[in-house]
């Protein structure tokens, strides 16, 4: 078997450190399966491979045409950087589609975290691969649940774990089931006249996440104040109630500042998810222009999806991108932030930090970023080194929302 050098790849433009590796034994698992199966290149598809590990390892095999799937742009460019460096090709990037399964007899997955997306790509494989398609999903043992199995048998009639090596372990699922007329994903939820669609990658799915309400209430308490539609949706509602969970936030709260609301003409959403910030301060404020970012091509689906449901397209753009860099430095008023705080299955901050330093670099001088994060990660002095001076606005025992302005 080949001896792929798979310590030389690099995470890049991702988060880099010591203990973040751009490959782990999962991957190494899935490429020994493949090539023992003795399947050509162009009948595999790949999914979920972060940094290119799997792909790169195939191709270095001398297996052509391999196509692959990832859902963060961060991971494409890793690949594409990582097979410029070892001088290999032959691969083909798809979005989860037709045109990345179909024909395919072996599918390699890398797990995701969410039983969610796991259940819309095995709809997906069951859908469109060939129908002997064989479906290798492995994981990180620690990870990894009963739960998947559940879903995999959803659309396949055998699903067989197999023995635990080297801390991760293979799930092997074939006999694909007849699918469903429709695909189980997207999913719509209504909120108080806010319509949020989701693909099943989508961070909270279609639901109105605890931190994304927390922010809008700040941003609705002051944009109220001025008799403007509700930035929580559509004032007309007839119950204009929130959901328990958001009372529950509310009752909590200790009101610290009062901010001005924002009233920029071009605001970005950034890491935007399903698009409820994005699309909120558009219904509130008729005039602006926000683009809505995220470096998940399940969010940014979701987030176009969410945009035309509330037929906001005219003033909502939505990209696919890594921490907005292609939004051009110096030209946004207001960027809306609910940072993530994980890296995969890693708690990490430097994601975080990224989409601070992204947020800097876009703003003009006097812009303003508001940003909600996990109360117990204190991220307001990283904030005001950053960005500018910042001050907290609101506190709840699991949210803080901050305010701050590009020096």
């Amino acid at each position: 078997m080949p001896d792929f050098p798979y310590a030389r790849l690099r995470r890049r433009p991702d988060v880099e450190a010591e203990n973040l590796q751009a490959h782990d034994a999962t991957d190494v698992l899935l490429v020994e399966k493949a090539l023992d199966a003795g399947v050509p290149g162009h009948e595999i598809a790949v999914i979920g491979d972060e940094y290119g590990a799997i792909t790169l390892a195939l191709t270095d095999a001398g297996l052509s045409g391999v196509r692959v799937h990832q859902d963060l742009v961060t991971g494409r460019r890793a690949l594409a950087l990582n097979a410029e460096d070892l001088g290999l090709s032959g691969f083909v990037s798809c979005e989860l589609e037709a045109a990345l399964l179909e024909g395919a007899r072996l599918v390699l997955l890398q797990l995701p975290k969410s039983l969610a997306e796991l259940e819309e790509i095995a709809d997906a494989v069951a859908r469109w691969a060939a129908p002997d398609a064989v479906l290798i999903a492995g994981g990180r043992v620690k990870h990894m649940t009963l739960a998947q199995n559940e879903v995999l048998g959803r659309s396949f009639a055998e699903v067989q774990p197999q023995r635990a090596e080297r801390k991760s372990r293979l799930i092997v699922a074939s006999t694909a089931l007849p699918a469903p007329a429709s695909p189980p994903f997207p999913v719509t939820a209504q909120h108080d006249g806010l319509t949020l669609v989701a693909h099943g990658g989508a961070f909270a799915g279609p639901r109105l996440d605890i931190g994304t309400r927390v922010l809008l209430d700040v941003l609705d308490r002051e944009t109220g104040a001025r008799g403007t539609r509700s930035l929580s949706g559509d004032s007309r509602s007839s119950s204009g109630e929130r959901s328990d969970e958001r009372r529950t936030e509310r009752a909590e709260r200790v009101e610290l500042t009062t901010c001005a609301a924002p009233a920029g003409e071009s605001v970005v959403d950034l890491g935007c998810g399903t698009g409820a910030l994005a699309v909120s301060y558009a219904l509130a404020h008729p005039e602006a222009r926000v683009i809505a970012t995220d470096r998940s091509a399940a969010a940014a689906a979701s987030a176009r999806a969410t945009v035309l449901a509330n037929r906001v397209e005219d003033r909502v753009s939505v990209m696919h991108d890594d921490a907005g860099s292609e939004i051009a430095d110096g030209s946004i008023d207001v960027v809306l932030l609910n940072p993530p705080f994980h890296l995969g299955t890693s708690v990490h901050t430097g994601a975080a930090t990224r989409l601070f330093e992204a947020a800097a670099r876009m703003l003009r001088p006097g812009g303003e970023l508001w940003t909600v994060y996990n109360s117990s990660l204190g991220y307001r002095t990283e904030l005001t080194r950053i960005v500018g001076a910042t001050e907290q606005v609101e506190r709840t025992p699991k949210f803080t929302v901050t305010h701050s302005i590009r020096r």
